[in-house]
């Protein structure tokens, strides 16, 4: 099986370490393990979607459970359906951004609840490696179809604000924002980049975190007349944004910017932030009204703390953003919604509201290979005495004119950096001098 089961997911190879009979047998296991009854399942466009979505339902069905076929969806429509139908768990079909020979599953418990490697994926595992299944049902459960993008589309909109009509550019990658951002379609005017459903990505990765997808939307956005645009990743879950004259806008600041708007509607409200983010989220929760709070990164944990503290609203830096309006999961029509109401009230165009949001150099996100991660941290938390010491996630020390974060890679051995300081001249020293102690 190849290391397909994953820490927040399951993800392969189609046709190798993926397979349909691979496909079938976890449907028998998540049964197994969770004895849920009443499963959604939805999919992407990939071309092996189809038979992977007929080789887990014929595991689902055999095991008992009844299937609500969704259909083609995005994953933050998946999640919805799962809460609004009262399912017992749901399962999306997609790999996300990975290129078009990879497919894989989102597993989730009732009401969108994660399933990650340390809550359900590792049993799962075992249970196909073992072929321990509990034994097939006297009775096996039905498949039956369900349309869910009316409702979803309709609860996406029931949080729009009256304002000046929008003109947007979406880059859809011929992938599932099509659908997703269709929740839309009656708010904005929308210019229409690669929308036809295309499971081999003819035209660029479905991933906005890489700039170089975003040249295209970039482009149509700096010929002018649009007030910002999106790139939606390959199932929906993550989206990008660039503002009117087509510059990128970093996702911690889109997290700020939808928190003003969700902290005029939930006064006080909890708001989680990636503990990778700018200082600047975190002040701007506050001067808000709102409750910031620190998150790590990854999906499972974020969404976990984000029930524990009834969080109103959370923000990823990979352009993930949560939303207890759509049960703690992602919603991107939501997040794309949330900007639009700031920009349609305002007079102002989006680049004049983040550009007071940037008030600290960051370095960015920077690799490096490393044989002992833990080894790493303990000569940095010497280096680097006296100052406030967080270890939520990795290591974070933070100073008062600059701070660090380093994780190690769940899948690589890899040490990952972000630094912010007050100058550029501060984080570029501040730095270097790190890199040096990651790579001596």
């Amino acid at each position: 099986m190849a290391g397909i089961f994953k820490a927040y997911d399951i993800r392969g190879l189609y046709g190798k370490t993926l397979t349909d009979d691979l496909a079938y047998r976890i449907g028998r296991a998540f049964v197994t393990f969770l004895g849920c009854r009443r499963v959604v399942v939805g999919r992407d466009m990939r071309p092996h979607s189809t038979p992977l979505f007929e080789a887990l339902t014929r595991g689902l069905t055999q095991q008992g459970a009844d299937v609500l076929d969704l259909g083609l969806c995005s994953t933050p429509m998946c999640y919805f359906a799962n809460g609004r139908l009262g399912a017992d768990a749901s399962i999306m079909i997609t790999a996300s951004h990975n290129p078009g020979e990879w497919n894989g599953f989102k597993l989730c418990r009732a009401q969108a609840v994660p399933i990650s490697g340390a809550t359900g994926i590792a049993e799962i595992e075992r249970i196909v490696t073992e072929n321990a299944f509990s034994p097939p049902a006297s009775q096996s459960g039905r498949v039956s179809q369900r349309a869910i993008a009316g409702d979803y589309g309709a609860h996406v909109r029931s949080f729009a604000e009256p304002g000046r009509r929008l003109r947007l550019a979406a880059d859809f990658a011929n992938a599932m924002g099509i659908l997703e951002h269709g929740a839309l379609d009656d708010l904005v005017e929308t210019d229409r980049l690669y929308d036809t459903l295309d499971g081999t990505f003819p035209h660029h990765e479905a991933n906005p975190l890489k700039a170089e997808t975003l040249d295209a939307l970039r482009a149509r956005v700096r010929a002018g007349g649009l007030n910002f645009g999106v790139a939606y990743d390959g199932d929906a879950d993550r989206v990008g944004f660039v503002d009117e004259q087509g510059e990128i806008v970093p996702m911690d600041m889109i997290t700020a910017l939808i928190a003003r708007s969700m902290l005029r509607k939930y006064p006080g409200a909890v708001i989680f932030y990636d503990l990778r983010s700018s200082w600047a989220v975190r002040e701007i929760i506050q001067e808000s009204g709102g409750r910031p709070m620190m998150s790590r990164v990854g999906h499972a944990f974020i969404k976990q703390q984000m029930r524990e503290h009834n969080a109103v609203f959370a923000g990823e830096l990979s352009g993930h953003y949560y939303f207890r309006d759509n049960y703690f999961t992602e919603s991107s029509s939501m997040a794309v919604l949330h900007v639009a109401n700031l920009v349609g009230r305002s007079e102002a165009p989006l680049s004049d509201m983040i550009r007071p949001m940037r008030r600290y150099v960051q370095s960015g996100e920077i690799n490096s290979t490393v044989r002992d991660p833990e080894e790493v941290m303990r000569r940095l938390l010497e280096r680097y005495p006296g100052g406030r010491v967080t270890r939520l996630d990795g290591l974070t020390i933070e100073f008062d004119e600059w701070w660090f974060n380093v994780r190690a890679s769940n899948t690589e051995p890899l040490i990952r950096l972000n630094v912010e300081a007050k100058t550029r001249e501060v984080m570029e020293r501040r730095r270097d001098e790190l890199l040096a102690v990651i790579r001596a």
